[in-house]
């Protein structure tokens, strides 16, 4: 086997206490999993700053963080744990798992299967954040109150628009399935075989460990986010917290094609090779991934191939990334809402150095913009939490964005307006100011005719 790059140790803890304090973020952890044949793996996790820049309390490498929407992929596993035992259907409809399952319009609620949950590809508005307790039964109370009321945002499969609200109902069909609460399904059917010891899903086991809050950051430092966590019910979606070896130990079962660290196989090699394959195209191929399969993020690096989810959540913010080929996994974990550009940074370095792999291409603004007519676009765009204006103003587009619902009341200002730049037709650009980054805006037509913003992964119809 060819010599791999050593891991430099001492490298890698200057470069991410370096580029965290760049980025503004008060703690984070980066952790680097290598396989090698014939030898033990190789993990090396490393940590900066402060978990709560209110308490100076100092990040470890066994703190816990939240790792955000990453818990799509756990939850998917499980899932598709599942589907492999011959209990649900992959192409199953919700409706034959789920007693009284149903959802705003009979046509949906007899048309969505468990695929469509896995990929964003149901159509349901993804953003219902209401609350149903922090009972045992919130899914249950929030797949059969609130999920019949949740809007129909595109036709079933029309287009590609990032679900929350899908992997909540996954999560049910979990408890349906299984007999057991969500939280009890995930320790028993994977943080145990994969002997994760920092791994949690409940506010209350979190506080048994050394554990970040999130941060918001203002001028000039970092601001304790008001609240810790989401409502219960978004659990299978996002609520999983763990400090970045278990992250990482996750990451190698999949490296491993459902290998646990005794051999078990915790999934079939064909599952988890079904998980990576292609599922649906993402109309925003910059800040995500370029394609989804079933749970996963998928990434053409410039011609690798690597695979992983990002997390976002209140405050706190994940990144993993692993590269079969190269039987190579990076997870970061920060205490700061976006953490993009300490990711952009600290991966680019990473992966180019590990495995030769260059980061993905950013979004290039033009040096002279072309003139594009937006004036079929301007209007209102809307779903659940969001209300998306194109104007003109003093003759140039400009996109406002109105945050609505329970996540618009922990924002300082639920209102932003942004300068709208052209690239192309169909593509604009808006600087976002906390991921210092060009965030794409696309403009496009479902088959059916009807118009589409899509940002910030998601697609919201056009209204008026």
């Amino acid at each position: 086997m060819t010599d791999q790059p050593i891991i430099d140790i001492a490298h890698w803890q200057e470069r991410l206490d370096t580029l965290a304090k760049e980025a503004g973020v008060p703690g984070a952890q980066l952790g680097i999993l290598r396989l090698r044949e014939g030898e033990p793996d190789e993990l090396h996790t490393w940590a900066t700053g402060l978990l709560n820049v209110n308490t100076g309390r100092n990040t470890t490498v066994d703190s816990l963080f939240q790792i955000g929407s990453i818990s799509k992929t756990w939850t998917g596993t499980v899932v598709m744990q599942l589907v492999e035992e011959g209990k649900i259907g992959l192409d199953q409809l919700v409706k034959d798992i789920i007693p009284d399952f149903k959802l705003v319009n009979d046509e949906l609620t007899g048309s969505v299967t468990v695929r469509h949950l896995l990929t964003h590809t149901s159509g349901i508005d993804g953003d219902v954040f209401v609350d149903t307790g922090r009972g045992d039964d919130c899914l249950e109370k929030y797949v059969s109150e609130v999920m019949p009321q949740a809007a129909q945002i595109h036709p079933l499969g029309a287009t590609w628009s990032y679900c929350n609200s899908g992997f909540s109902i996954l999560g049910r069909i979990i408890e349906v399935v299984t007999g057991q609460v969500w939280d009890e399904a995930m320790r028993e059917r994977l943080f145990t075989p994969l002997g994760l010891t920092h791994t949690v899903t409940l506010p209350e086991e979190a506080i048994l460990f050394d554990t970040a809050v999130g941060h918001t950051i203002s001028d000039p430092e970092p601001v304790v986010a008001p609240v810790w966590i989401l409502q219960r019910n978004a659990g299978p979606a996002g609520l999983i917290t763990a400090r970045v070896a278990d992250l990482l130990a996750f990451a190698r079962l999949h490296l491993l094609d459902g290998q646990t660290p005794d051999g078990t196989q915790l999934i079939s090699k064909e599952t988890a090779q079904a998980m990576r394959a292609f599922e649906a195209d993402v109309p925003e191929k910059y800040l995500l991934g370029d394609s989804w399969g079933l749970s996963f993020e998928r990434f053409n690096w410039h011609g690798a191939q690597l695979f992983g989810h990002d997390g976002n959540t209140i405050g706190q913010a994940g990144f993993l990334r692993f590269y079969p080929e190269g039987r190579l996994a990076v997870g970061l974990l920060v205490n700061e809402g976006s953490g993009h550009e300490l990711y952009q940074n600290i991966y680019g370095e990473i992966f180019q150095e590990l495995a030769g792999v260059q980061i993905q291409d950013m979004l290039v603004i033009p040096e002279n913009p072309p003139e594009l007519d937006i004036t079929p676009w301007l209007g209102s765009y809307e779903r659940a939490s969001t209300l998306i204006e194109l104007l003109v103003v003093d003759g140039k587009p400009v996109f406002k964005a109105t945050m609505k619902g329970p996540l618009a009341e922990l924002e300082e200002s639920p209102v932003m307006e942004f300068p709208m730049v052209p690239i192309r037709e169909g593509l604009y650009s808006v600087w976002m100011e906390d991921m210092k980054v060009d965030c794409p805006v696309w403009l496009y037509q479902i088959p059916t005719g009807e118009r589409y913003i899509h940002f910030g992964a998601r697609a919201t119809p056009k209204v008026s």
